[in-house]
């Protein structure tokens, strides 16, 4: 569904950090980590992973499977749309 490395790569191009994910996806700090700290796919109840994927989506990021066209294969994920910088909710 989704792998380690599409989380952290789908959070750098929205410029947040795992608090700011767990929050959009309404899960716990320490579950992002743990996902995100695991092996190629990403292991887990499967409500949570699909909170995740669909904060993600909402956000604006696509995930690209393993079979997905793409210039060169493999996994990925893409920006669909210009979105606001995250901000930091201290600030």
């Amino acid at each position: 569904m989704i792998t380690a490395a599409q989380m952290r790569a789908a959070r750098a191009l929205l410029g947040i950090d795992q608090r700011q994910l767990a929050e959009l996806a309404g899960i716990s700090l320490p579950t992002i980590q743990r996902m995100e700290a695991s092996e190629g796919t990403v292991r887990g109840v499967v409500d949570t992973l699909t909170k995740v994927v669909e904060a993600l989506e909402q956000a604006g990021i696509e995930l690209i499977g393993e079979h997905r066209p793409s210039l060169h294969g493999g996994r990925g994920v893409r920006l669909r749309r210009a979105v606001t910088p995250a901000r930091d909710p201290a600030a």
